[in-house]
């Protein structure tokens, strides 16, 4: 659960923030008669995310084992290269959403078109919805505990939105900048275990070689070998009578880190390969985000010029930082 909580945090707070602009800025144009509009958009956006969320789950129920572990495989590999999208997407264009998302709408009302600020307010929250029910698929698929899994991520989900809301109206003072750098990093960790337990699926189903296939090394008595002798097709590592598999502790670390009892060279590489990689990245990316802030409003004081509040931290109370 808390894992899936802290990523229905996240995404349902970027969105809910997004959602706020774009509130924010109808309202003080005066122009609160196409509300509706955005909230229509959104609606759709949610439903589109529940919708492949369904489709995803039940549809798997009429493929063979192989071509369940091939579906997985192939969904977590797209939920990864989404968040890692998003992750280096939110860095680049924090600083200007706020007025791409004001010059979208006034575009939209300029031509009169009703579609037009209803694709907006469905585009701002479909790509955390997309990305967020790939994700959540995907871990739910590697832990089997899909009942407190979702749970987890509702009550994410909910708690963004109240604390949406709470900033919306100045209530709360939230560093949003810290925030979303401890969730980033933490989300970069997540998409390497999921990346990591891609690999085994596709690993499983014979798509790659692996332990599950007869290309794996083996001793005489036909085990796999486990450690440098099992290089690069066996397992790099089994625990598995030290952490049972399922157990309280197997389960977090899975759900935190990726971690699990026995993992293939092949997990460990990717997890490896894309924490460095990735993690480097975004640390980089972090140090002109922390040179460049500077104090920001939340969405209630958009007649005082928010900046975009997905990266910057909340100054305080909106007529505080309008004087």
């Amino acid at each position: 659960m808390l894992a899936t909580f802290l990523i229905g945090l996240r995404e349902g707070l970027e969105a809910a923030l997004v959602v706020g602009i774009l509130v924010a800025y109808l309202t003080r144009i005066d122009r609160r008669d196409v509300l509706p509009r955005v909230w229509t958009g959104v609606g759709l956006a949610v439903a589109l995310a529940v919708g492949i969320g369904a489709f995803l789950t039940f549809g798997a129920y009429s493929l063979t084992f192989q071509g369940q572990e091939i579906i997985g495989g192939l969904m977590s590999l797209l939920a990864v290269g989404l968040v890692t999208w998003m992750i280096f997407w939110m860095q680049k264009t924090s600083r200007t959403m706020k007025k791409t998302l004001e010059g979208g709408i006034d575009r939209a009302l300029a031509r009169g078109g009703m579609w037009g600020i209803v694709i907006i307010g469905f585009v701002s929250v479909a790509r955390e919805g997309i990305e967020t029910t790939l994700l959540l698929w995907s871990m739910v698929q590697s832990f089997g505990d899909t009942p407190a899994s979702l749970l987890g991520a509702l009550l994410g989900i909910l708690a963004a939105v109240v604390l949406g809301w709470l900033l919306a109206r100045g209530m709360v003072r939230v560093d949003l900048r810290v925030f979303f750098l401890w969730t980033g990093a933490f989300l970069v960790v997540v998409a390497a275990g999921v990346l990591a337990y891609s690999m085994h699926d596709l690993q499983e189903a014979g798509v790659l070689p692996g332990p599950f296939t007869a290309a794996a090394p083996v001793d005489a008595a036909g085990n796999v070998l486990v450690g440098w002798a099992g290089f690069p097709l066996g397992w790099a590592f089994d625990v598995s009578t030290t952490i049972a598999p399922g157990g309280p502790l197997a389960v977090i670390l899975q759900a935190l880190v990726g971690f699990m009892p026995q993992m293939t060279w092949f997990q460990v590489i990717a997890w490896v390969l894309y924490v460095g990689i990735v993690g480097a990245f975004f640390l980089r990316g972090v140090r002109p985000a922390r040179a460049a802030s500077t104090p920001v409003r939340t969405p209630d004081a958009a007649a005082a010029n928010i900046p975009v509040p997905t990266l910057e931290p909340v100054a305080g109370h909106p007529k505080q930082g309008a004087q």
